[in-house]
């Protein structure tokens, strides 16, 4: 992964992304408070992302085999997939498709496969299990399909990775936040760590469509999913990977359709920026839940997907991995709300009836 170090020793990408090593996060995660303070800060420039490189080999293989039985498992028939839906979690767990409201409509560009890697089933009171269906209800694993017969180990396989090098992150983050915490005396690693409403959403955007079709030159920027915030205290997000649909059935690994294709951000000042994950490297950024717990002092990051106009983008989709890390219902954020209430009134925000929330 291309970097470039500048003169206070923070090591950023060259579209200004902070980049730390995992050995150093692991080993000595106390010494990378001003690259945190650099990629979460309310300086203008932040990005309110890190970028984490040198990962252990391990990671690339897993996060392949998962990323294709994204696309393997969305290119099913549609009422087989519909099987995996469960609309009690408000299609919180198990497959979604067309239930969010992106830009005012039912988002059909992307489906959504909704699981906690950490825990098949929480434990929690049967009360907490009736008033949120959303974080607390059972995981769904497609195991009698046999086109994605591996696809549980392989969710967990992975969830389980970026959860671990999440704790590890907010470990490290720790002497930045706490001065920021409305209560000092929290955790962001025990909030993290304890918590049973872990969510990992497996993503896969589909290709344009006669009913999505292909952007024009001048297409929005949210293309591909709209601009929003993550409603967690820390996102971790895989590197996209596109793959282009072949005649002969197994798709192949390609670049992106388009160089404007894949990750916006809107830094602290408003400037929005492309971000690129390189594949052997994980992301953080921050979410809303952090942003109530500090006051607004440390703020959520925004950020949307574009498609990208390109001649081939109709055989191309777009698979992807994204884990929210966040504490239990019952933490108070704010004065007025704990995180059971606020995450009440996102989904509400962004679904309506009996469909499921956005960035969990």
């Amino acid at each position: 992964m291309a970097t470039v170090a500048n003169n206070s020793n923070i090591t950023l990408t060259p579209e200004g992304a902070v980049s730390i090593s995992y050995n150093t996060l692991t080993s000595a995660p106390l010494s990378l408070t001003s690259s945190i303070e650099k990629a979460f800060g309310s300086h203008p420039d932040s990005l309110g992302i890190i970028i984490v490189r040198d990962l252990p080999q391990t990671y690339a293989p897993a996060r392949e085999r998962l990323l294709r039985l994204a696309y393997r498992f969305a290119n099913l028939d549609a009422k087989t997939r519909e099987r995996y839906a469960d609309s009690r979690s408000r299609y919180s767990f198990g497959w979604s498709h067309g239930k969010e409201i992106m830009n005012g409509k039912p988002d059909t560009m992307k489906g959504s496969y909704y699981a906690n890697p950490v825990l098949d089933e929480p434990n929690v009171s049967s009360e907490l299990r009736e008033t949120y269906p959303e974080y607390y209800g059972k995981n769904i694993w497609p195991s009698g399909t046999r086109e994605v017969g591996d696809f549980e180990l392989a969710f967990k396989d992975l969830g389980r990775f970026v959860f671990g090098v999440g704790c590890q992150l907010a470990v490290a983050c720790q002497p930045f936040a706490s001065s920021y915490l409305t209560d000092s005396s929290l955790s962001l690693a025990d909030l993290i760590g304890t918590s049973q409403t872990v969510k990992a959403r497996l993503l896969h955007y589909f290709p344009p469509s006669p009913e999505n079709p292909l952007p024009a030159e001048d297409e929005a920027i949210d293309s591909w999913c709209g601009f929003h915030l993550d409603h967690s205290l820390l996102t971790g997000l895989c590197s996209a990977m596109y793959l282009r649909r072949e005649p002969t059935g197994e798709p192949n690994v390609v670049q992106s359709p388009s160089p404007s294709s894949g990750l916006y951000i809107r830094t602290r000042g408003g400037t929005l920026t492309k971000v690129s994950i390189p594949a052997d490297c994980l992301a953080f950024q921050t979410g809303e839940a952090l942003e109530l717990a500090t006051a607004g002092k440390l703020r959520a990051t925004p950020h949307c997907v574009r498609v990208g106009a390109a001649p081939d983008a109709e055989r191309v989709s777009r698979e992807t991995f994204a884990l929210f890390m966040q504490p239990n219902v019952d933490q108070q954020l704010s004065a007025t709300e704990d995180f059971g209430q606020f995450s009440k009134r996102i989904f509400d925000e962004h679904y309506k009836d009996e469909s499921a929330g956005a960035g969990m």
